[in-house]
C-alpha cells in the first residue's frame, strides 16, 4: 500500500495538518429514539458495520456532527475501529469524525487504517479503559507524500470507495424490500403459487 512506502519525499507532518477532527459529545439520553426523529446517532463502535455504521437511535438535540463520508473512529476501547460516515450524523463521545482539510478523504482514511498500530498504544497501555484525546489524535505523527501523488491516489481509491458505497445502497434497498415483502408472503397476503418460476 502506498502509506506503507514512504521515501525521502514524503513530509512528516501531525494528523491536524491534513485533517479536521471532530470529537464527539453525547446528547442527553432523553432526546434518544428508535422512531427516525431527528438526527441519526452515534453513541460509539458498537453500531459499526464492514463500512459503514447501523442506524439504531436518533436524537433530537444533536451536539457535534459528523459529515457524510467522514471517516468515524472510536476513541474508546478499542481505539482506532473505523467506519465511515454514511450520512451526516451525530457523533457520541465515543466516536471522532476525521475529514479532509483538501478533498484527499481516501488518502485519510486509509492513513488511519495505516496507524492502527500507533493508535494501539492506547488501548489499555496502563490503564483499565482505552482512549485518545482530541490532543493526542490532533498530534498523531504522519508522513504524506508530495501533492501530486495523493492526487493519483484519490483518483485511483475515490471511486473504489464510491463503487463500495453504491454496492451498500443497493443492499439496504434489497434489505428493504425483503423486510416488506416476507410478512406479507409468510401470512399469505401474498400468493405466489400461481408464479411460473
Amino acid at each position: 500500500m502506498i502509506i506503507n512506502n514512504a521515501d525521502d519525499s514524503w513530509t512528516p507532518v501531525v494528523l491536524s495538518d491534513i485533517a479536521t477532527i471532530t470529537m464527539g459529545q453525547s446528547p442527553k439520553g432523553d432526546t434518544y429514539n428508535e422512531d427516525g426523529v431527528g438526527a441519526v446517532f452515534f453513541q460509539g463502535r458498537a453500531e459499526f458495520g464492514f463500512r459503514f455504521p447501523t442506524r439504531r437511535l436518533y436524537t433530537t438535540e444533536p451536539k457535534r456532527m459528523a459529515q457524510a463520508g467522514d471517516a468515524l473512529m472510536s476513541v474508546r476501547a478499542p481505539v482506532g475501529d473505523l467506519n465511515v460516515a454514511y450520512e451526516d450524523c451525530c457523533i457520541g463521545r465515543g466516536l471522532g469524525a476525521i475529514r479532509s482539510n483538501d478533498g484527499h478523504q481516501s488518502f485519510i482514511l486509509y492513513t488511519l487504517f495505516a496507524l492502527r498500530e500507533q493508535l494501539n498504544v492506547f488501548n489499555g497501555e496502563g490503564t483499565v479503559f482505552g482512549s485518545i484525546n482530541r490532543d493526542a489524535l490532533n498530534s498523531m505523527p504522519v508522513d504524506i507524500p508530495p501533492r501530486k501523488i495523493m492526487d493519483k491516489f484519490e483518483e485511483i481509491v475515490g471511486p473504489m470507495d464510491a463503487a463500495i458505497r453504491n454496492n451498500y445502497d443497493e443492499i439496504c434497498r434489497l434489505q428493504n424490500i425483503r423486510d416488506s415483502l416476507l410478512p406479507r408472503l409468510m401470512s399469505g397476503e401474498l400468493d405466489v403459487s400461481d408464479l411460473d418460476l
